[in-house]
């Protein structure tokens, strides 16, 4: 069975920094035995101001995060999921939230652009917009890795389940939600979130978080967690960077597919 790896970070506005924390727990995550690893939202960036992450973005196929994703992939030989960077676009001055995925040889293999973009108040005077220097992926991606068939999407995408309908129409047994949900919307739903993302979906979930007071005093839930395709709990962390593991049962998954065949009976 092949291993997989959620690692949690409390990331900062120093990249350098940032880059330094994942290269240690990414090296953790290899030391235990992780076929793929994947990163939180924002790993490399969690800024004071959100709008200098188009000051620090990069173009596609060039720049220190993307130059750091594929030497750690291939240094210890395992697959990577970077977590969301910012990626320039030159054409509307925005960034994507841009997740990409290197093998073990330190190629990247896919690239996905977050969809849906948090533009929300919350009631204890909170307020976010992404939308004011975040332009929107349009397209979801799933991608083949030794772990199986692996459907991409990233935190404020949780809350919409036709993506993770459509990812597993597309054949992925294992969802991947790089996230930084804040503290007060974590606390309400997260977990039954990523249970009912899991049991719908009849798919492992990993939803590797960031957790703690970042330096623009925004708070994030932490809770880092890998579930079953049972809907069952397999490994979390509630607080504190550092990484969990579960192994993806190949047999169970499709054991529970062949003797509770939810998904072929789909009339919409």
């Amino acid at each position: 069975m092949s291993v997989l790896a959620a690692i949690q970070m409390s990331s900062g506005p120093d990249t350098d920094e940032n880059l330094e924390v994942a290269a240690g727990l990414i090296n953790k995550a290899a030391a235990g035995g992780a076929t793929l690893a994947v990163l939180p939202e924002n790993f490399s960036l969690m800024p004071i101001d959100d709008t200098s992450r188009i000051a620090e973005s990069e173009i596609e196929g060039s720049g220190p995060v993307q130059d750091f994703l594929s030497a750690m992939a291939r240094e210890h030989g395992l697959w990577l999921v970077g977590g969301t960077f910012p990626l320039r676009q030159e054409s509307t001055k925005k960034i994507r939230a841009c997740c990409m995925v290197y093998d073990q040889t330190g190629a990247r293999v896919s690239r996905y652009d977050k969809l849906h973009l948090f533009d929300v108040d919350l009631e204890n005077g909170e307020s976010y917009r992404e939308s004011d220097y975040i332009e929107s992926g349009n397209q979801i991606v799933v991608t083949d890795t030794p772990v199986g068939r692996l459907g991409l999407s990233v935190c404020y995408d949780l809350r919409f389940p036709e993506v993770y309908r459509q990812l597993s129409q597309e054949g992925a047994r294992i969802l991947s939600i790089p996230s930084a949900f804040t503290a007060i919307t974590g606390r309400a739903h997260w977990e039954i979130l990523l249970r009912s993302r899991a049991i719908e979906n009849q798919a492992y979930v990993i939803a590797p978080a960031q957790w703690g007071e970042h330096a623009s005093g925004r708070r994030t839930y932490g809770d880092s967690m890998i579930v079953g395709p049972w809907g069952d709990i397999l490994a979390r962390r509630f607080s504190g960077i550092g990484v969990v593991f579960a192994e993806v049962d190949d047999n169970r998954l499709d054991g529970i597919r062949h003797h509770f065949p939810s998904l072929d009976h789909r009339h919409l």
